[in-house]
């Protein structure tokens, strides 16, 4: 027999039909128990869910592990899925956006170290910047590099450009 025999018969979904679906829904609660804490609080998660998936979290023991997963489930089969999945879904959208982002602001960096001429590019993305700062880091880290320091100035570049293409301005570090 098939399954749409059951469910034209019944009216309800077929064992099978109701399985998969509580799979899936434990496959959303693994999904979260993945989360870091900032994460997970981002989401709008009913308290119960919250706590059982901070409870799995603590969980190492394979055994215990999978029987708080099924019970993780088992709470997610009354809950609302959808705002959760949308929670989950901004997540991965917001760090692939914020991955990228930190992906040009190296290569920006990687070009300044090459070509000073990029502090052009720069001060015309950015009018309020400190390009005589910019100038001294860029060749702080040239030497460091020459000497085999540590990157101390790299990083300085990278953090200044950060806080440009976040607030605009720099944060001034005394």
């Amino acid at each position: 027999m098939h399954d749409e025999d059951f469910t034209e018969s019944t009216g309800r979904p077929s064992k099978t039909k109701q399985k998969e679906a509580m799979h899936a829904l434990q496959d959303l609660g693994a999904e979260l128990v993945e989360l870091t804490v900032g994460q997970l609080k981002r989401i709008k998660l009913e308290e119960n869910i919250y706590d059982a998936v901070r409870e799995c979290q603590k969980i190492t023991a394979h055994g215990a592990r999978r029987r708080q997963m099924q019970y993780l489930g088992k709470l997610m089969r009354n809950a609302d899925e959808e705002p959760i999945r949308a929670g989950l879904a901004l997540l991965r959208g917001e760090s692939m956006a914020e991955n990228a982002r930190l992906h040009r602001l190296e290569r920006m960096r990687v070009r300044l170290l090459e070509d000073e001429t990029v502090l052009n590019e720069i001060a015309t993305t950015w009018p309020g910047v400190d390009l005589q700062q910019l100038r001294q880091l860029r060749r702080n880290a040239l030497k460091e590099q020459e000497q085999n320091k540590p990157p101390k100035n790299f990083r300085a570049i990278f953090q200044i450009l950060q806080d440009l293409d976040k607030n605009g301005a720099p944060k001034i570090e005394e």
